[in-house]
């Protein structure tokens, strides 16, 4: 397995002029979300550093993991980068895929982690999680739980609450946090788990938060427990950073590093993503490899203890 975090090959003079042309960001959510909403305002503020554009492209679906073939197939010259999800981490453990995400990127800077929740509509008769557990243990099957997809650190969870207590529910996936808010908002499910791009709706008091996956309670939120709190020994932030194909030089990852470091906190910044109850993460990129490398061996862990991997093949 190739070694993540370090420099692969000598500056050239196309390095050295980097970047000559937009950078292109690739999103594995939906437009329209909270992850898409930041990162659209990040590859702005990076682009101004660069001197180049950083377009923004989404590639949702498969649980946040599409960026992932867009880098393998990439050549690594710094002008196709991608938001790295949590779910990239520990989807090959579920399931058969062609890339490595430890083999096959290159990272650059971690940038941020979210904070997950529990939601129900305003109306709706659910206050606690112990009501939600008592819904699933009378009526086996017939709570719906969205998640923004399979394999998704709120799936991983659900599935660590309900499954392993021997509870069933239903599981509906959604591509990105806006739909499945919506979804949550309008009745078409009963209960959702997602990131803080619901904020907007829990502040206008169309959802309520029933818990979060956070270590502590949220000073924005500070009624609602945690699921520590409550029994649960779960803590869940899933950190995020960017990353780019392998064997990007040292000089280019420098020059994306630096401008995207600036970027990340610059005040315009940190005030976006303080509306969905982030805080800024920094790691440079040999200690975010150094992350993805530990998180990668621990995601295994978890896969194998909740009986989620996937066969040999």
């Amino acid at each position: 397995m190739a070694a993540i975090g370090t420099a692969h090959a000598a500056p050239t003079r196309a390095s050295d002029a980097f970047p000559a042309r937009p950078v292109t960001l690739w999103v594995p959510w939906a437009a329209g979300g909270a992850t898409d909403i930041t990162m659209r305002l990040l590859a702005d503020l990076a682009g101004r550093q660069l001197r180049q554009r950083v377009l923004v492209e989404n590639r949702p679906g498969a649980g946040g993991t599409l960026a992932m073939p867009i880098l393998q197939q990439a050549e690594p010259d710094g002008y196709t980068i991608a938001q790295l999800p949590q779910p990239v981490l520990r989807v090959p453990f579920t399931q058969k895929v062609l890339w490595d995400p430890i083999r096959d990127v290159t990272p650059i800077i971690q940038i941020s982690g979210v904070t997950f929740g529990v939601l129900v509509q305003a109306a709706s008769g659910f206050r606690t999680l112990d009501d939600l557990f008592a819904f699933a243990k009378a009526r086996p099957g017939e709570l719906s739980i969205a998640t923004n997809g399979v394999g998704t650190t709120p799936h991983m969870v659900l599935e660590e609450l309900f499954s392993a207590r021997g509870m069933k529910y239903i599981h509906v996936p959604y591509k990105g946090t806006s739909e499945q808010v919506l979804a949550v908002d309008t009745g078409q499910v009963m209960v959702g788990v997602n990131s803080t791009g619901f904020a907007p709706f829990v502040d206008s008091g169309r959802l309520r938060l029933l818990a979060t996956f956070a270590a502590k309670r949220s000073p924005r939120w500070p009624g609602v427990p945690t699921l520590k709190e409550l029994g649960f020994p779960i803590v869940a932030m899933s950190p995020y950073g960017l990353g780019g194909p392998r064997g990007m030089s040292a000089a280019v990852v420098s020059t994306l590093h630096d401008a995207f470091r600036k970027a990340m906190f610059d005040p315009a910044f940190v005030h976006e993503i303080g509306k969905y109850d982030q805080d800024l993460n920094y790691l440079g990129p040999a200690e975010y490899g150094q992350w993805l490398r530990e998180e990668y061996a621990k995601e295994k862990i978890a896969v194998q203890r909740m009986g989620m991997a996937r066969a040999p093949s």
